[in-house]
C-alpha cells in the first residue's frame, strides 16, 4: 500500500509579504495642480453673485423684447444678410479646400520627404492656433471692414484645419493601393492619384462639407467686428436697441444654420455610405432600433451602457 500523500499546509501571509499599494504620486501631483488650476480661475473671474440671481429674470424680459414679437417686416433684409454670410463661409471654405489639398498631400507620411512634411505641419498647427476673429482683426488694415476680410479670415483658418484632416486621411489609407502602385512603377503624383485619393475621397469629401458648416457659424462671429453679413446687421441693432429687430435675426440665423447643417449632414451621409438620409432621420432611425432590440432583450442595454452607446 502506498502512503498517503501528506498535505502541507499555506504559509500565513503577513501584512509585510503583501505587495505595496501603488503610490501614483505623479496622477496625485497632476490632480492637485488641475485642482489649483480651477480655484484660481475660479477667483480670478470677478463672479458677481447678485448678478447671476438677477440673470433669469433679465433674461426673461430681453427675450420677451426680442420675440413678443420679432419684427418680421426686417425678415427680407435679415435673409439677404444671412445669404452674404453664407457666401463669405462658402467662399472661404471653398479656397480653403483649394489651398489645403495640395498641401495635405505633400504632408502625408510616405508621399513626401520629412524635410517638406514637418514644416507643412507646423503651419498647419500654427494657423490652427490662432482663431478666425483674430486673423480678421490683423487682416482689417489691409482689406478693410469688407466681407472678402471675413471670407480672407476662413479661408486662413480652413487650411490649417482641412490640412490636418486630410494628412491624417491620407495617412490611414490602406498601404496596399499605394504598394501597388509604386510596383506598378507609377510615379509620385500617380501614387497620390491612383493609390491614396480613391481611397480617402469619401473622408475627405465630408471633412469638407463639415468645414463648411463650421464657416457659416464662423462668418456670423467675423460679421460682429465689421466683416458683414448677418453679424454686422446684428450688432448694429443691438447697439441701438433695436430688440425686436435683434429677434428676428436670432431666428433667420437659428432656422438656416440648422438647415445647412441638415442638408450638409445629408450630402455626407451620401458620400459616405452611398444613401439619402436626413441626419435627424438617421437619429430616429437608430433610436427606433435601438429601442425594439431593448424590448426584444433587457439585455442590449446593458450591452450598449458598456459599450458607450447609451450615456
Amino acid at each position: 500500500m502506498t502512503a498517503a500523500p501528506t498535505r502541507v499546509a499555506p504559509a500565513r501571509t503577513t501584512a509585510q509579504d503583501r505587495p505595496r499599494k501603488p503610490a501614483h504620486l505623479a496622477r496625485k501631483a497632476v490632480w492637485l495642480v488641475v485642482v489649483l488650476v480651477v480655484v484660481a480661475a475660479f477667483w480670478g473671474v470677478d463672479i458677481s453673485w447678485d448678478a447671476l440671481w438677477d440673470m433669469p429674470g433679465k433674461l426673461g424680459h430681453y427675450l420677451g423684447l426680442m420675440f413678443l414679437p420679432p419684427a418680421w417686416d426686417k425678415l427680407p433684409e435679415a435673409l439677404s444678410a444671412t445669404m452674404l454670410s453664407v457666401a463669405m463661409a462658402w467662399f472661404g471654405t471653398a479656397l480653403g479646400v483649394v489651398v489645403s489639398f495640395p498641401l495635405s498631400l505633400l504632408a502625408t507620411r510616405g508621399l513626401a520627404p520629412v524635410v517638406v512634411r514637418w514644416p507643412l505641419r507646423a503651419v498647419f498647427a500654427l494657423l490652427r492656433a490662432v482663431p478666425e476673429v483674430v486673423i480678421a482683426v490683423l487682416m482689417l488694415s489691409v482689406t478693410g471692414l469688407t466681407a472678402f476680410t471675413g471670407a480672407l479670415a476662413i479661408a486662413i483658418g480652413s487650411v490649417g484645419t482641412l490640412g490636418k484632416w486630410g494628412y491624417e486621411a491620407f495617412e490611414a489609407v490602406d498601404g496596399g493601393a499605394t504598394e501597388a502602385a509604386t510596383a506598378a512603377g507609377a510615379s509620385r503624383a500617380q501614387v497620390m492619384r491612383w493609390g491614396v485619393w480613391p481611397n480617402a475621397a469619401p473622408e475627405v469629401l465630408a471633412f469638407w462639407l463639415y468645414r463648411f458648416e463650421i464657416s457659416v457659424r464662423a462668418s456670423a462671429i467675423l460679421g460682429l467686428i465689421g466683416a458683414g453679413g448677418i453679424g454686422k446687421m446684428l450688432v448694429d441693432n443691438i447697439q441701438f436697441r433695436v430688440w425686436d429687430v435683434v429677434g428676428v435675426l436670432m431666428i433667420v440665423v437659428v432656422v438656416v444654420t440648422m438647415l445647412i447643417d441638415q442638408v450638409s449632414g445629408t450630402v455626407r451621409h451620401r458620400i459616405i455610405t452611398g444613401r439619402w438620409e436626413l441626419p435627424v432621420v438617421t437619429a430616429l432611425r437608430r433610436r427606433s432600433a435601438r429601442a425594439a432590440r431593448l424590448e426584444a432583450s433587457p439585455s442590449v442595454l446593458e450591452d450598449d451602457v458598456r459599450s458607450g452607446t447609451v450615456g
